[in-house]
């Protein structure tokens, strides 16, 4: 029964650590787009500028975007073939659980663990902040959109620095796994 307990407890925390730290990744691209030709880049900071997050946040972003591009040998160029563009929206997530009722499950005191009936009343109200962030590829020469993708997850306002790049770094790198797409060659 004790090895149970700290089972289900072991889940419980794992369970509530992926779904902290998790992000949400969503990729577009023109299909019409040959991304073998694109080898350098340049930050867009017309569209940069536009980014509603403070220029600490900005800077942390585009050192991982920079990282990451660097990763794959893209190189950042005066006379790019691509510039890199990114915002962020941002939006307050509420959950709330209702407890009441009847139901079967475990009980823990400091002297006892088991099983048994109870009564729940009351709801658990729960916000965090939900965040997205956009990083967008436009062709240099043709200045159209190409690629763009969508990171969302919770962002955690904390005074922790080291755990804010962190945090940025896996966002963008989570995002930058689906670049350059994947493209199926169609058979005829």
């Amino acid at each position: 029964m004790k090895s149970l307990k700290h089972f289900a407890l072991i889940a419980l925390a794992f369970g509530l650590l992926a779904s902290c730290t998790s992000v949400r990744v969503v990729s577009d691209y023109d299909q019409k787009a040959d991304f073998n030709t694109y080898k350098s880049y340049a930050f867009y900071k017309t569209g940069i500028d536009k980014a509603q997050i403070s220029d600490l946040d900005k800077k942390r972003i585009l050192r991982a975007i920079e990282a990451e591009l660097g990763a794959r040998g893209f190189v950042k160029s005066d006379n790019p073939d691509v510039l890199i563009s990114i915002f962020t929206k941002e939006r307050e997530r509420v959950d709330i659980y209702n407890n009441n009722g009847w139901g079967w499950g475990g009980f823990y005191s400091p002297w006892a663990w088991g099983p048994g009936w109870g009564w729940g009343y009351g709801n658990n109200v729960s916000t965090r902040t939900e965040g997205s962030l956009y990083i967008d590829v436009i062709d240099a020469n043709e200045k159209e959109l190409v690629w763009q993708g969508r990171g969302v997850g919770t962002l955690n306002n904390t005074k922790n620095i080291e755990k804010k790049e962190k945090r940025i770094k896996e966002f963008v790198s989570q995002i930058l796994e689906e670049y350059p797409p994947q493209m199926s060659v169609a058979s005829n």
